[in-house]
């Protein structure tokens, strides 16, 4: 048995998360050989194979399974042992990655984000707005905006605030087709929807709530393209108020009648929340939202 290196640890916990090792060993700023090497003396280290290698990517055997839960362990404290090290001034140079919702990332939080960075030069953040959940126990992010809290996890979930939903449509679409006067009128228009099986939360299945009999005929994954295509005349969407007044093309529909709300949430994980550059860039995202909350809910 070879000596085992801790390094090659951190080389199996990024692979067991990822499943892929060219992902893997991105993540880990290595080359895919160099992490593969990790593995590989990992495993002659411990004895026992920790992967079984299948086409859709790397699976951990029950050994490496076992392994896991010793490594994130192993992990949790390095994190907790550093969070307790660093002082205020070193926790605030590093990196620190906000996953968020594409449409509070780019319409929201981007706007914004040179006030954080003139003010702390020595940090790096990344903003990823996607249209997904962000996995906090894999390393996705340091702190993420959901629109639910997840179920489970060693995480924190709180509101951060609510926001106005409404349908919209451009003013091309409403002068050229039968006029809204009534919800009984929506179905007989062309709507524009979510791709059903790409749809990353139930919180955005928003058109039960409007009527049970509209099928769209158009499916777009992400809220910044529907809003796109609705401007241009593709249909009726639902959109959120804080995006959508933005877009001078687009008329509100049946304002009196149709009212939707959803909320986003601050999500940490209990390993970093208290990293002093994770608690500089939630009480950041607290105080933009303190000064422009009413935003989410003003047409």
């Amino acid at each position: 048995m070879s000596k085992f290196d801790w390094n090659d640890l951190q080389a199996f916990l990024a692979l067991a998360r990822a499943g892929r090792l060219t992902v893997a060993a991105q993540q880990m700023g290595v080359d895919h050989s160099t992490l593969s090497r990790r593995i590989a003396a990992l495993e002659n280290a411990m004895g026992v194979p920790l992967f079984e290698r299948r086409k859709e990517g790397f699976v951990l055997t029950p050994e490496g399974g076992r392994l896991a839960d010793d490594a994130v362990a192993v992990e949790a404290l390095t994190l907790r042992m550093r969070s307790r090290l660093e002082d205020e001034s070193a926790g605030l140079t590093g990196k620190v990655r906000i996953g968020t919702p594409e449409g509070f990332g780019t319409y929201f939080l981007a706007p914004r984000i040179a006030r954080i960075s003139d003010a702390y030069p020595g940090l790096e953040i990344e903003l990823v707005a996607n249209p997904r959940n962000f996995s906090l126990s894999k390393r996705e992010a340091d702190l993420a905006v959901g629109m639910a809290p997840p179920p489970d996890g060693r995480v924190y979930a709180r509101k951060l605030v609510d926001y106005a939903l409404a349908l919209y449509a451009s003013r091309d679409y409403c002068e050229g087709h039968a006029p809204i006067r009534s919800r009984d009128d929506l179905e007989q228009h062309r709507w524009v929807g979510y791709v059903d099986d790409l749809m990353w939360t139930q919180e955005l299945n928003y058109l039960p709530q409007v009527s049970g009999n509209i099928a769209p005929p158009l499916h777009i994954s992400n809220v910044i393209s529907q809003m796109s295509a609705i401007a241009g005349g593709a249909g009726i969407g639902v959109l959120p108020l804080y995006m959508a007044r933005r877009e001078p093309a687009l008329v509100r529909i049946l304002p009196d009648e149709i009212h939707l709300t959803r909320a986003y949430w601050l999500i940490t994980h209990a390993d970093t929340r208290d990293f002093a550059r994770v608690k500089l860039m939630s009480s950041f995202i607290d105080e933009e939202l303190a000064a422009a909350g009413k935003e989410f809910w003003l047409e």
